[in-house]
């Protein structure tokens, strides 16, 4: 058995909203509904269960046996995946593990998050709080500044590239029904450019939004799914995940990531290169995370990220389909769980179930995450994965 002998049965999604009013485990609940719902699963069948790391769960040692008991799951296998924004896809990949080895049939991916809502006074050790906030280095849009001067020193960088993406992608999140209400609004390139600057050169529209939602993936063999007699399921066929890219180097480009050789080992398994992707859902959190993915994965070379922007069409309906539900940035970022919203959604597009933003190439979806940014080197965690309709 390999991975692509695993099938997506099921997914679901809750509204994306500024502040929910209800609890992280009510908004599971909704998605385990949903998902019995639409598969004709019970319950009782699902003997898997694997978390997205969540802000609203930190600190809870047994927030995955937790919430299963919330949920009233029996199962035979759980775990909560711990590598931030990369968690929801690295999940699916686990999911896919743990039917593999036998040690269990049918796995809930669960991503939720409450972050916008619930205060989180943990302190994490690490090298953010012992060392970079005191300093005055807060947060992701720094470090994106940070990246940002640097790429923009060693190759140019050209706003307007950047721009380009973000319309497409709010463009996106105006046909989206479940994207946040207050970013389902047009924008244009000079709404970009004349956007406020938030650490220079990062601007508003350059930045994601925390807001709290969830959403899920029903997983079990391929061989269980035609068992019952289901056709239309999505199927891994490539993944690569890389933590600590060159962590054990001194000095290091900050803008080459570890997209690099996860991409590699994703492609390779699926049998693909970059050109042969149909549509591209990488994990969003600031605009310029885009165009280095598009570079690490081989879609253009090192450097020339704004030349390949400017070329192609990232609307649904162009030759490179982008976050085509507006991704996190125009979507809204649920938390910790907000990698799972570009995931859903490429599996959404390959159902064929993408309504007015429905691609029509949908042979295959390039999903990408990102989780945690150390300082001086570039993201903690990367992950690729390969997604394909059911033959």
């Amino acid at each position: 058995m390999a991975m692509h002998d695993v099938a997506v049965v099921g997914y679901a999604e809750t509204k994306i909203v500024e502040k929910a009013d209800r609890d992280i485990w009510e908004l599971q609940a909704d998605i385990l509904e949903s998902l019995l719902e639409k598969t004709g699963f019970e319950k009782n069948e699902i003997d898997g269960l694997i978390l997205s790391s969540s802000m609203t769960g930190a600190g809870n040692a047994f927030w995955s046996q937790t919430t299963a008991d919330q949920l009233a799951l029996e199962l035979d296998f759980c775990q909560t995946v711990d590598i931030g924004g990369c968690s929801p896809t690295g999940a699916l990949a686990r999911a896919c593990m743990a039917i593999d080895a036998g040690m269990c049939t049918t796995v809930l991916c669960l991503y939720a998050d409450t972050q916008a809502s619930e205060a989180n006074r943990q302190r994490p050790r690490s090298a953010f709080g012992e060392w970079q906030q005191p300093t005055g280095y807060l947060g992701p849009p720094a470090a994106f500044g940070l990246l940002s001067k640097r790429y923009e020193h060693q190759f140019g960088l050209d706003f307007s590239a950047l721009a380009k993406l973000a319309v497409a992608q709010r463009g996106h999140a105006v046909l989206n029904d479940l994207a946040c209400e207050k970013l389902r609004k047009p924008i244009t390139i000079d709404d970009y450019l004349n956007s406020r600057m938030i650490a220079d050169p990062v601007r508003l529209l350059d930045s994601v939004m925390v807001c709290d939602g969830a959403s899920g993936l029903l997983v079990t063999s391929k061989k269980n799914a035609e068992k019952r007699g289901i056709a239309k399921c999505v199927v891994p066929v490539g993944y690569g995940e890389r933590t600590n890219y060159r962590a054990r180097d001194n000095i290091v480009d900050i803008t080459e990531t570890g997209h690099l050789p996860a991409g590699a080992r994703a492609f390779a398994q699926a049998g693909l290169k970059a050109s042969d992707i149909a549509s591209f859902h990488p994990y969003d959190d600031f605009i310029i995370a885009i165009m280095l993915q598009l570079e690490m994965l081989g879609f253009c070379k090192h450097g020339q990220g704004c030349d390949f922007i400017h070329a192609h069409d990232f609307t649904h309906t162009g030759d490179l389909p982008l976050n085509t539900g507006g991704g996190q940035i125009s979507a809204g970022q649920a938390g910790l769980a907000g990698g799972g919203t570009n995931l859903i959604e490429a599996v959404r597009q390959l159902f064929g179930e993408g309504g007015k933003r429905q691609v029509k190439n949908t042979k295959n979806a390039l999903v990408t995450g990102i989780g945690g940014i150390p300082y001086g080197r570039n993201w903690q965690s990367s992950v690729v994965m390969i997604l394909t309709p059911n033959a």
